[in-house]
């Protein structure tokens, strides 16, 4: 079993690389359909359709040409590199709506920012 260290990870944008990213998740769901009919005994179901979400938190970088693209409403198109973007990775690629910016700050730390996106294509898997 083979097993990835978390700060290999990379978010792109085309060739353009998320810069100060802290973390990442990526939920990839599915809908169920029943399907149960007069007299079953229990429920059956099918596959309905499927979407994704996924949040990026890093440091605030108002330079970044990334950070700068992710702003509320916008289209983006991501590229998920879990284990970096070497010949031969995995990577997830989807059309993905912006649908919210944090930003916050204490006095004794860096200013954070967290994106969420809405998936709207399939996510699709590849090696790079």
């Amino acid at each position: 079993m083979a097993i990835q260290k978390g700060n290999a990870g990379i978010i792109k944008i085309g060739s353009q690389s998320f810069g100060e990213m802290r973390s990442y998740s990526i939920d990839h769901n599915s809908d169920t359909i029943e399907s149960s009919k007069m007299g079953s005994t229990f429920k059956t179901y099918e596959t309905g359709l499927t979407d994704f979400t996924a949040s990026i938190e890093g440091y605030w970088d108002e330079d970044d040409a990334v950070q700068s693209a992710m702003t509320a409403g916008a289209l983006v198109v991501l590229i998920f590199f879990p284990e970096g973007d070497a010949s031969g990775t995995t990577r997830y690629t989807g059309s993905a709506i912006v649908t919210g910016i944090s930003r916050s700050a204490s006095h004794d730390g860096l200013v954070e920012c967290s994106f969420s996106v809405q998936g709207t294509s399939a996510l699709t898997t590849t090696t790079s």
